[in-house]
């Protein structure tokens, strides 16, 4: 663990926050950590959908569970900003199947009629919480999976290291459970087409697979960057190549910078220095996009927006 103290200060980056904001039916919400609904008014698609947020403390010292009520709450939330949203979903697609992304997972898709889709390990967490088999989806990678105007593509990829839960999860798990039962399993880039001609990629963790991307394209990158700050520069300089290079995205969205143990009613806050450095991932990736031309954006939580507004 690092010593240095503190957090760095959102406040620096008052400028990344400009991702146009949504003037029709299409958007995209972010919901903290790599948590996106996509929404175009018909149909829509969420990545993760992880609102629980337990403590620090309860993470490490105890069992954690799906909070009920703070997933009831956030459901109504997008209902609110965008009506009828909940009753869009059509899949919930966890990018792998640490808690921090998976763990509420089955619960929203069980509450709003959803498939849940992803790996294996992703299929025992939705056993563990008894959604019926039916409405649970083990994919094929490079496969195409359609969900009323959107198409999701699932690319293997790898997590950030360290990876703290390594590994498969071979059995159900039942929650109440530890943080540790909730093991990596398949890491996925995630492909996001829209009947409009919007193309996303979706980058949930700061891992990367050499080539996996190549040939794959996206105007969009939604790039995961947890842990990324405490990395060399070398791999995040090749993590970018792999991910936004390869697919020739134009516009980058940064995710999972914030503090998944601080609940969502609360403002947003980085990680602290003592597991990551958003300072030194900001710098690094700005001086990237500037030498490419990419625009390099922050989300605002619970707005909808349309990065694709600034690509025309």
């Amino acid at each position: 663990m690092r010593m240095k103290p503190g957090r760095p200060r959102l406040e620096g980056y008052a400028d990344l926050f400009d991702v146009p904001a949504a003037g029709g039916g299409f958007a995209v919400t972010f919901l903290g950590v790599s948590s996106l609904l996509f929404d175009d008014g018909e149909h829509a698609v969420m990545t993760d959908g992880f609102f629980s947020r337990p403590s620090l403390l309860r993470v490490g010292l105890g069992r954690i569970s799906p909070d009920d009520g703070r997933i009831d709450s956030a459901l109504a939330r997008l209902d609110h900003d965008a009506p009828g949203a909940t009753d869009r979903l059509r899949a919930v697609v966890p990018v792998h199947t640490h808690f921090d992304h998976v763990m509420d997972s089955a619960a929203v898709a069980r509450r709003t009629g959803a498939e849940l889709a992803g790996g294996r390990s992703a299929a025992m967490v939705g056993r563990g919480a008894c959604l019926p088999d039916d409405r649970i989806r083990v994919v094929a990678p490079h496969e195409p999976v359609a969900y009323g105007s959107f198409q999701v593509t699932w690319v293997q990829s790898a997590h950030c290291p360290p990876d703290r839960y390594p590994g498969a999860i071979e059995e159900p798990v039942v929650p109440p459970a530890w943080a540790a039962a909730y093991r990596c399993g398949e890491a996925w880039s995630l492909l996001v087409r829209h009947s409009s001609g919007r193309s996303a990629l979706v980058q949930g963790s700061a891992g990367y697979v050499p080539g996996a991307l190549d040939g794959r394209q996206a105007d969009v990158a939604y790039l995961g960057v947890g842990q990324l700050g405490v990395l060399p520069e070398d791999y995040v300089r090749a993590y970018w190549t792999s991910t936004v290079e390869a697919v020739g995205a134009k516009e980058v969205v940064l995710t999972h910078w914030d503090d998944f143990f601080r609940p969502l009613d609360q403002p947003l806050r980085a990680l602290p220095y003592a597991g990551d450095d958003l300072d030194v991932t900001v710098r690094t990736l700005r001086g990237l996009a500037d030498s490419q031309s990419v625009a390099l954006r922050l989300p605002t939580v619970w707005r909808r927006e349309d990065p694709w507004a600034a690509l025309s």
